[in-house]
């Protein structure tokens, strides 16, 4: 028998059409077949198919049926026959995305635009549904007109492939940005418009240097800043401003915007009264010193918020982690004053199961948890997961470090504390050549390791060689010597110092000693450290400038026949640091003191003390720290104590102090900046002075410095954390307190007399200002600077360009 056709072929989902001639036919359906399938299986299109063998059928069964498949996604195109009691069904499946490529977007990521596309279940390997594609490109078109693109077209091209596959193509003309013409700001009177135009990001104009300000129109920027002209008012006590209506429009040439708000401004209300309600835990008292707002204040939305933060961070210090704070304002418009209810709802207390810490492939899971302050078993404190936090960050061992609070399924009360580190290089390795602008060419080979073997413990092994020196180190320190934090560490140094190679009066120096400290954490930022160590000094070939006869004048009787001299002395070294910096390496807030001092004991070969003072202060100036403001300044004195043979003791010209170079005062010559030696000329008979460009550094110094961290230029972002570009001011000078002014008589001169000066006392200050490259590479941090000296003194060594391995800021 032939077939009959009961419906005709659409590409709308359940608009069939049935034959007129048999419209009123029902019959029982004896089998059911399809045909035409490929990608999905039989069993499951007869799931979607609400006709079984043996049911009775009409020709509005059958439309539901066919709708039924439509809906299941699957399909693009189905007809329905009728062979007597067999009912068949031919299908076109819809094709399978192969791939999906993102032509011509520039201005946005195709994250971004993968979002939009995920929305529209849009994904390789899925079905594609032809009749959606028109409105997948409305709402990409949507997407770029949010983002001030109105000119943007969007085309979806498919490219059929065998096995009814297609390669989905989204073609992108993206176009130019419309800018904001005029901004309009109406309706108010309390507040000078261009005073408000400045609270917000967009703006119709802007002075060539302002780099941060935005003429692009933003849909998403647009709503924030109303948000904060409404913040504006609110935080100045006008309590009904109003900001509902805002005219966009846009040129013909879809190039332009104007902008129009207006602003309905209310009246000036006052605070009447300020209650608590709620669940108080019986800490009413604490609490209520956190409500900084009192009868009598205008009223400031911003107070409010401060107060519902510092009620809500108080309760996170005491294990109730979500506590819902909120304000009530009850307003009374006869006088104008409005009276505050603030609602507290502890919620339950949270307790943390489990603390489970990923990302550490080096680093011993004991050398992170003995950080925490956050505790298994205990109840979740904010302020122990902040501290946390915080110490982690100093190490120095991490990149980044992410602590994030997980739900417990099925427990209100009980929470996971999931700790995930990124690893950087925490020391290095090294053995090779290589070449400073300070130290000129150098060969080493060591360990410095702050994470050895992933144990939290220091250890280094370092021997070097450059143009003035020749060192050997061994140190070791665990600082957890104790569980209770108490560090112990150890060092046995030798060096070889030529004096003259590092910019510095010509005299050999060969050391070696040993020494141990302990230190003792006072609290989470205060630390004390107490040492005593033995050295050995060995000075040799001096020659005979002033200010050091002026020191070998005490010892003169210990000069042994080749005219070197020997000191054996014993010290004691104590620290005080407070450290609340953000980060170990590269911190972007916080700040780091320390004050040390070192003492000689009384019967060694010298009898001295040195006290230094450093800081470094950073400010964030952008929420994520990529913008800061740095502060760093050190001071230093030192002094002899006690006499030999009438004589009193100075501070050995061995232990002075130094400024100029990469942590002191950039743009000089390392060592170069303060007094120069002085000797006597008696050529003719004439007892003249000259003077030397020879550095003999003084036993008192100061160094400051300001720096704006800016985010390096160019640079991917993934390498942000191991990268550090700053512009910067340095300022400093040392003097010593010691020298005698009589030897800077200009009438005794006769050479170099621009040299002197009275080094006696401080004002010879040094300037200079710069650019920065910072770079914690594989071989250890890389510092290279671009300087220009800005005030200088005759004798002065400069230098515009330096690059060193060392410490960074």
């Amino acid at each position: 028998m032939a077939k009959r056709r009961f419906f005709a072929p659409s590409l709308v989902a359940g608009a069939c059409l049935l034959s007129q001639s048999v419209m009123a036919e029902v019959f029982t359906v004896e089998d059911i077949k399809l045909e035409g399938l490929q990608r999905v299986t039989l069993g499951a299109a007869l799931l979607n198919l609400p006709i079984r063998v043996g049911d009775e059928v009409d020709s509005f069964t059958l439309s539901q049926a066919v709708k039924s498949l439509y809906r299941s996604g699957n399909f693009e195109d189905i007809t329905v026959f009728r062979d007597d009691g067999q009912l068949i069904l031919k299908v076109l499946e819809r094709p399978t995305i192969n791939n999906i490529e993102l032509s011509g977007n520039k201005a946005i990521k195709e994250e971004q635009l993968q979002e939009t596309l995920d929305a529209a279940n849009v994904r390789v390997g899925d079905a594609l549904d032809r009749t959606s594609l028109a409105n997948i490109e409305k709402s990409l078109e949507d997407f770029y007109h949010s983002v001030g693109k109105y000119g943007a077209q969007v085309t979806a091209v498919v490219t059929a492939l065998p096995r009814n596959r297609v390669d989905l193509t989204f073609e992108f003309v993206e176009g130019r940005s419309a800018e904001i013409q005029q901004i309009n700001i109406i309706g108010n009177t309390l507040f000078a418009e261009e005073d408000l135009i400045k609270q917000i990001e967009l703006t119709d104009s802007a002075p060539w240097w302002n780099f941060l300000a935005d003429n692009k129109y933003q849909k998403q920027k647009l709503a924030g800043d109303l948000e904060t002209i409404r913040s504006y008012y609110l935080d100045r006590g006008y309590i009904q401003v109003n900001i509902d209506d805002t005219q966009v429009s846009m040129t013909p040439d879809r190039k332009g915007i104007y902008i129009t708000v207006n602003v309905e401004e209310g009246e000036q209300f006052t605070v009447k009264d300020v209650t608590l309600s709620g669940d108080l835990l019986g800490k009413d008292d604490d609490i209520n010193q956190l409500v900084a707002v009192s009868a009598g204040d205008i009223y400031s939305g911003a107070d409010v918020r401060s107060v519902e933060e510092s009620i809500s961070k108080f309760l996170g210090r005491h294990g109730y982690a979500y506590p819902k704070v909120t304000t009530y304002p009850q307003i009374n418009d006869d006088d104008k004053t409005v009276s505050l209810t603030v609602s507290v709802d502890p919620g339950k207390r949270i307790y943390v199961r489990r603390i489970n810490i990923s990302g550490n492939q080096e680093t011993k899971d004991v050398v992170l948890r003995r950080e925490m302050r956050q505790m298994e078993s205990s109840w979740l404190s904010s302020e122990n997961i902040e501290l946390s936090r915080g110490r982690l960050n100093r190490l120095g061992y991490f990149e980044t470090v992410d602590i994030n609070t997980v739900r417990v399924p099925g427990r209100e009360d009980l929470v996971d504390v999931d700790v995930t580190v990124k690893e950087q290089a925490a020391g290095s390795i090294n053995a090779g050549i290589g070449y400073g602008t300070e130290s000129g060419l150098s060969l080493s080979a060591g360990v410095q390791q702050s994470n050895f073997l992933g144990s939290g413990n220091k250890v280094g092994f370092n021997a070097s060689t450059n143009d003035y020196s020749k060192n050997a180190d061994i140190n070791f320190t665990n600082p957890y010597f104790t569980k209770d934090g108490v560090s112990l560490g150890g060092r046995i140094f030798y060096t070889d110092f030529e004096a003259a190679e590092a910019n510095i009066v010509d005299y050999n120096n060969t050391t070696y000693g040993i020494r141990g400290t302990l230190g003792f954490p006072v609290n989470e930022y205060n630390r004390l450290n107490f040492g005593v160590g033995y050295e050995r000094n060995k000075i040799s070939q001096l020659k005979a400038y002033l200010q050091i006869q002026q020191f070998w004048d005490i010892y003169e009787s210990q000069v042994e026949d080749n005219g070197s001299v020997t000191f054996d002395t014993i010290d004691f070294t104590g620290s005080w640091t407070r450290n609340t910096l953000d980060r170990g390496q590269f911190a972007t807030s916080g700040s780091y003191q320390s004050l040390s001092g070192k003492v000689t004991t009384p019967g060694s070969d010298l009898q001295y003390f040195k006290i230094k003072y450093e800081l470094r202060n950073y400010f964030r100036l952008s929420e994520d720290g990529d913008w800061s403001f740095l502060v760093r300044g050190t001071a230093g004195y030192g002094n002899g104590y006690g006499d030999i043979d009438g004589n009193d003791q100075i501070l050995p010209f061995f232990e002075n102090f130094y400024a100029g170079g990469f942590s002191t005062i950039r743009g000089f010559k390392s060592n170069t900046v303060g007094p120069k030696a002085l000797h006597n000329n008696h050529n003719n008979g004439n007892n003249s002075i000259v003077a030397t460009d020879d550095s003999v550094g003084g036993n008192a110094v100061y160094t400051l410095s300001a720096e704006f961290i800016v985010p390096t230029p160019f640079l991917d972002e993934a390498y942000t954390r191991q990268v550090r570009t700053s512009l910067f001011v340095d300022a400093g000078e040392t003097w010593d307190t010691e020298f005698n002014p009589d030897w800077a008589n200009p009438d005794y001169c006769s050479y170099n007399c621009n040299y002197l000066g009275d080094y006696s006392k401080p004002g010879r200050v040094r300037v200079s200002a710069g650019v920065q490259v910072q770079w914690i590479s594989p071989m250890g941090p890389l510092v290279f600077t671009l300087s220009q000296p800005l005030k200088e003194y005759d004798g002065d060594k400069t230098e515009v360009f330096s690059f060193n391995i060392g410490q960074t800021f």
